[in-house]
C-alpha cells in the first residue's frame, strides 16, 4: 500500500517490518524529514520548497518551528520509496551537479536511515538565490 506524504500534512500510513523480536513501524512524515535533512545538507542548495511553502517556513521559523519536511513529497510502499524534492539553488552553482548531490544525498541518507529502497529522486529546480538578495535585505534591516 502506497500514499504520498507531502511536508506539512499528517501521514496516514507507516512502513513495518516484523522480525521475530518484534514489529518497527516507520511513519512516512519520517521518509520526509530524513530526505530533506539530507537536500539542506546537499552543496548548492539555498532553501527547500517552492514560493508559498517557503513563505510558509518563513512564518514557521520566525516562532522556532521548522519544517524539516518542507518541499518534499515521498510515496512510500513496503519496500521502496520514491521523493521529489523542489530547491531553490545557489547561484552560480552548476544546476546539474546540485540535482546530482541532492539525489546522491536522498538515496544515501533514506537507504542507510530508513532502510527502505529509494527508486527515484525528482529533482525540480524552483529558483535560483543570488548572493546580492541577503545584501539587499541586511540593507533594508540597517535602515530603519
Amino acid at each position: 500500500m502506497a500514499t504520498t506524504t507531502t511536508a506539512g500534512i499528517p501521514a496516514t500510513t507507516a512502513t513495518s517490518t516484523e522480525t521475530g523480536l518484534g514489529k518497527t513501524v516507520i511513519n512516512d512524515n519520517v521518509v520526509s524529514k530524513v530526505a530533506g535533512i539530507a537536500a539542506r545538507e546537499s552543496a548548492g542548495v539555498h532553501a527547500l520548497g517552492g514560493g508559498a511553502a517557503r513563505a510558509f517556513g518563513a512564518i514557521r521559523d520566525a516562532i522556532s518551528s521548522t519544517d524539516l519536511g518542507q518541499g518534499i513529497s515521498v510515496e512510500v510502499g513496503e519496500k521502496q520509496v520514491a521523493v521529489d524534492v523542489t530547491i531553490v539553488a545557489e547561484y552560480p552553482a552548476p544546476l546539474q551537479d546540485v540535482a546530482d548531490g541532492v539525489r546522491r544525498n536522498i538515496i544515501q541518507a533514506v537507504e542507510s536511515i530508513v532502510g527502505l529502497e529509494v527508486t527515484e529522486v525528482n529533482v525540480t529546480v524552483n529558483d535560483v538565490h543570488l548572493p546580492s538578495d541577503d545584501a539587499d535585505d541586511a540593507a533594508e534591516a540597517r535602515v530603519q
